[in-house]
């Protein structure tokens, strides 16, 4: 395969279990694949605690420097 080639869906899914299953075995393959998604909502509430504490004057200044 030629890199930069696009491969179809199912295709691409297939080969990605086979060599998954080659490398870690179906007991490990299995595993892998039920990984619950992180959820992204934690990054933004860490976010917006992070800018609910933030002393904006202090943060420019640091960032840009008195002026």
């Amino acid at each position: 395969m030629k890199q930069g080639q696009y491969i179809e869906d199912e295709k691409l899914l297939k080969q990605g279990v086979d060599i998954l299953m080659e490398k870690l075995g179906p007991i490990e393959t299995s595993r892998f694949l039920s990984f619950p998604p992180q959820k992204r909502i934690e990054s933004v509430k860490r976010h917006q605690k992070w800018q609910s504490e933030l002393d904006k004057n202090k943060f420019l200044n640091d960032l840009f420097g008195s002026k």
